[in-house]
């Protein structure tokens, strides 16, 4: 057979870094390739260890890689090889019912040369500190966030002065109801009943309004939550029940009575603290714009400088301090992408320092790969995930076809250990409330959370969406959390309790094994997904329409057992095909 270039070599794309070729901790090297959408065929990786030689001529080997998933344009491929020296020259050869080519870092060729070494995408060595890690109880933990102002108000002797009555009147972006961390250790058994293992809160340290994201000193706690031996004693409780603790750093601004900031204000230029901030002119001014760097233009919330010295001495020892003295087991960080990679590295470096375990969470709503290659962050908020998600169930403006496409670009922008520890979430202080985005309709909200607890990454309930809380966005999506019983909807609580506690006896429903998506072209309708270990596999399906379906699931069965884990029964097979009716807004876990 002759061999040529493929038609759309445009489309081909590989890096040796990063997505495209990665180590795992278990020493294997992950490869990917992209190529424009259904025109290769079938993808080989040729690769070899630079150094094996027979005479003139290079050793190498070839192993067949597997379409990973498809999106709007393009395939992925997947290989995992395990270099027995951790060194690797490698190439592909792609194929389709035409052509053949062979790809490598320095173009294309008819076929493998093995002349030479240096036309080869390369490898150079599986150093083991450049493995990406994150903590591994990441990957079981079920967060809930909670905003603390709302949640729970334990010791009305600490409520702000102008405190209203819990829950009489609409959240506003400037009341106050007392929410506390007493109220929060109150509600351990609550939590633990529920099956939370994790806890996020949003700012707990002094600051002037509610959200608490406008610090005034990062190193005590607002007075409203209480005291540091209050905070401890929380610390404690949680983590005798198994629960992680992580709060909210916000290092890109500061609030407006920061005390720094307030000096600048006053002395202007002669402020020993002029430097701590990006302040354009002086004298300082709010309108009709801030002359100073701030976070969205907002002036109660001006931009530190992290390159300066003090400023960078001053958040390191804050993000130390509560590590070392409370001993927190995260850190979530504000607008994480303002602030300069040089400091989030050594941000890293402290307070790992102090406990190597610690979860480093980053708020940034992009693509985040340069924060994610195991010198920064352990893991970004997957606002991406979110987007799909409301898109689909919440205001249904994407079919289950353009789900699978978004998801498989989303998964396949990071590593699969990153993906791993990667924090999804369906709601949060900053969106309206889930169930508010799905038109008040439960069984859509069911079904998000069927999709949540059972996806890949570390998932995150929003306080009070487990018990169906509605409200748009901020301040609408910060409600007091309703502690009457008969005002929650039990039902609902009950459905997300058995989804985290099947997810907790199910490793393959957390992150153990590999996901696919099954091709939406088995029915329009329906999103499904596998998730297998080799030994076993769980298919979750999803009917995205309000009418009843069945779904035949494209494997063989035959000698195989399936059992319902969300009803707790076998299935019966007379064959070797599988078909499932599925309610209107319903869903489905099998394991096989």
């Amino acid at each position: 057979m002759k061999w040529v270039t493929i038609l759309f070599k445009e489309a081909i794309y590989h890096r040796p870094k990063d997505n495209y070729a990665y180590v795992c901790t278990n020493g294997e090297l992950h490869i990917r390739l992209r190529t424009k959408k259904d025109d290769v065929k079938e993808v080989s990786l040729v690769h070899g260890d630079p150094y094996d030689w027979n005479g003139k001529q290079w050793q190498i080997k070839t192993t067949i890689m597997k379409k990973s998933g498809s999106d709007q344009l393009f395939d992925y491929w997947f290989a995992s090889v395990t270099p027995p020296f951790k060194r690797l020259r490698y190439g592909f050869i792609l194929k389709n019912d035409r052509e053949s080519t062979c790809y490598t870092e320095k173009g294309y060729y008819p076929e493998p040369p093995v002349d030479d070494t240096a036309y080869y995408f390369c490898f150079p060595f599986l150093n083991n500190a450049d493995i990406f890690r994150a903590p591994d109880w990441v990957k079981d933990t079920v967060w809930y966030q909670i905003f603390p102002e709302r949640f729970a108000n334990g010791n009305k002797n600490i409520n702000p002065e102008e405190a209203l009555p819990w829950g009489s009147t609409a959240p506003s972006p400037t009341n106050f109801f007392g929410g506390d961390i007493e109220g929060v250790m109150k509600r351990i058994p609550y939590l633990e009943d529920l099956g939370i293992s994790g806890i996020y809160f949003t700012p707990i340290f002094k600051a002037y309004s509610n959200h608490k994201y406008d610090t005034i000193d990062y190193l005590e706690i607002d007075p409203q939550f209480g005291t540091k031996e209050t905070f401890k004693e929380l610390i404690d409780v949680c983590h005798k029940n198994g629960i992680k603790v992580m709060l909210d750093a916000v290092f890109n601004h500061s609030g407006f009575y920061f005390p720094q900031f307030q000096d600048v204000l006053m002395n202007g230029e002669h402020s020993r603290f002029k430097n701590w901030f990006h302040v354009h002119e002086f004298p300082l001014v709010t309108e009709p714009k801030p002359n100073y760097d701030t976070f969205a233009f907002t002036p109660f919330m001006p931009k530190l400088n992290t390159e300066n010295p003090e400023v960078k001495e001053y958040l390191l020892e804050v993000g130390r301090y509560w590590v070392r003295e409370f001993n927190i087991d995260g850190w979530r960080l504000d607008v994480a992408n303002e602030v300069d990679h040089a400091f989030w590295r050594e941000f890293r470096r402290e307070v790992k320092a102090i406990k190597s375990d610690l979860y480093i969470l980053g708020e940034i709503w992009h693509d985040s790969m340069p924060w994610l290659r195991g010198d920064q962050f352990d893991a970004v908020m997957n606002y991406p995930f979110t987007t799909n998600i409301l898109n689909l169930f919440g205001r249904q403006t994407i079919t289950s076809k353009e789900f699978v496409e978004n998801m498989t670009n989303v998964i396949h922008m990071y590593p699969a250990n990153v993906n791993e520890v990667s924090f999804n979430l369906v709601g949060s202080h900053d969106t309206p409330r889930i169930l508010t985005e799905c038109g008040n309709d439960i069984d859509r909200v069911k079904q998000v959370f069927a999709l949540l607890l059972s996806f890949i990454g570390t998932p995150c309930i929003y306080y009070g969406d487990e018990i169906g809380l509605t409200g748009a966005q901020d301040p609408g999506c910060r409600k007091c959390m309703e502690w009457d019983e008969n005002k929650q909807n039990r039902d609902l609580f009950e459905h997300i309790q058995k989804l985290i506690r099947l997810r907790r006896e199910n490793p393959l429903l957390s992150n153990e094994g590999k996901i696919s998506f099954i091709s939406p072209e088995y029915h329009e309708k329906c999103l499904a997904f596998v998730k297998s270990n080799g030994k076993s596999s769980i298919i979750v399906v999803l009917n995205t329409c309000s009418e009843k379906v069945e779904y035949t699931i494209p494997f063989d069965f035959k000698g195989k057992t399936v059992k319902s884990l969300w009803n707790d029964e076998e299935i019966s097979l007379t064959d070797e095909d599988l078909t499932i009716q599925i309610q209107g807004n319903g869903f489905a876990i099998l394991k096989f």
